[in-house]
């Protein structure tokens, strides 16, 4: 854990690499557990000769982030971190994320036997076109209504993980994953659209869902921008069409907030995903890339 007055330096860190770079310096659950404190994790830093701070790194489990200081590249301050990555990891697997796959990148891990593993697309679409009153056809017993904080964590729990056993972060949120969300001041509860058979709270059977976020201007471009944050339909659940009414109704309610853009993530090697996605206007906007190192011998 870093102490405290550095979390303020290295917040002012990732903000200067993001207006830089044009893309997210680290993910949002790094920046998460760095702005609440994880018990999870090494945060690692390096300051430069005159004693600025140069550069941040995450270590957690085998995956961790890495960024520079725009004004302070170039001075070996991504291999030292690098190094220290890698002492850290013991030798282990490890997968460095390449926020918006910047050159630097490559050039960095490539010379220490880290390769392309898992790309992950942002697509975006303008809202200008999307229908703002649609009325998807659902099943008869099949209804949407917003998330109510309190009651629906545990049935959204459990359908994310069975949406997403597939996948290495999504598949494992947790409770307290889901309440420091919650927390956040860009939580809106109406945009978290739910789809159920039956009474929520009362014996009904979560479906799938459409967890819609808003980004304020500044964050992901210069006006606000909404994203289609997390979308997911129970396995069970699947040939209803629910994933295509649920986006319906997450695009509507986003663009209903006065968004004139909205942009989503999704794994490259998701077909299915990105097909659907594709068919609603998405187009390819950047790239993350996680690069992976194979164990070594010590």
């Amino acid at each position: 854990m870093i102490d405290e007055p550095d979390v303020a330096g290295v917040l002012d860190l990732l903000r200067a690499a993001g207006a830089a770079d044009g893309v997210r310096p680290v993910s949002e659950e790094g920046e998460l557990r760095l702005r609440h404190g994880s018990p999870d994790g090494q945060d690692l830093t390096v300051r430069d000769d005159d004693g600025a701070l140069a550069g941040y790194a995450r270590l957690d489990g085998g995956t961790a982030e890495l960024v520079v200081h725009p004004e302070r590249r170039r001075r070996g301050h991504g291999t030292a971190l690098l190094h220290r990555l890698l002492d850290a990891a013991g030798g282990a697997p490890l997968d460095v994320w390449a926020h918006g796959d910047l050159p630097g990148s490559a050039e960095l891990l490539a010379p220490h036997g880290f390769r392309r593993a898992r790309v992950l697309l942002q697509l975006r679409r303008d809202l200008a076109g999307v229908d703002p009153d649609p009325r998807p056809e659902l099943p008869g017993d099949v209804h949407v209504a917003p998330f109510v904080p309190g009651r629906d964590e545990d049935a959204w729990l459990r359908v994310n993980a069975r949406a997403f056993d597939w996948h290495p972060e999504q598949g494992r949120m947790t409770r307290a994953d889901l309440e420091r969300r919650e927390a956040e001041p860009w939580f809106d509860p109406g945009g978290f659209l739910m789809a159920w058979r039956g009474a929520p709270g009362a014996g009904g059977e979560l479906l799938g869902f459409h967890w819609t976020k808003v980004h304020p201007a500044g964050d992901a471009g210069p006006d606000p921008v909404g994203e289609v944050y997390v979308l997911g339909v129970d396995p069970a659940a699947q040939g209803l069409r629910l994933g295509r009414a649920l986006t319906d109704l997450g695009l509507a309610h986003l663009r209903a907030r006065g968004l004139g853009e909205v942009l989503l993530y999704v794994e490259e090697d998701n077909t299915a995903a990105v097909r659907l996605y594709e068919g609603r206007g998405f187009t390819r906007y950047s790239v993350d890339v996680a690069w992976h190192r194979e164990p070594q011998p010590r």
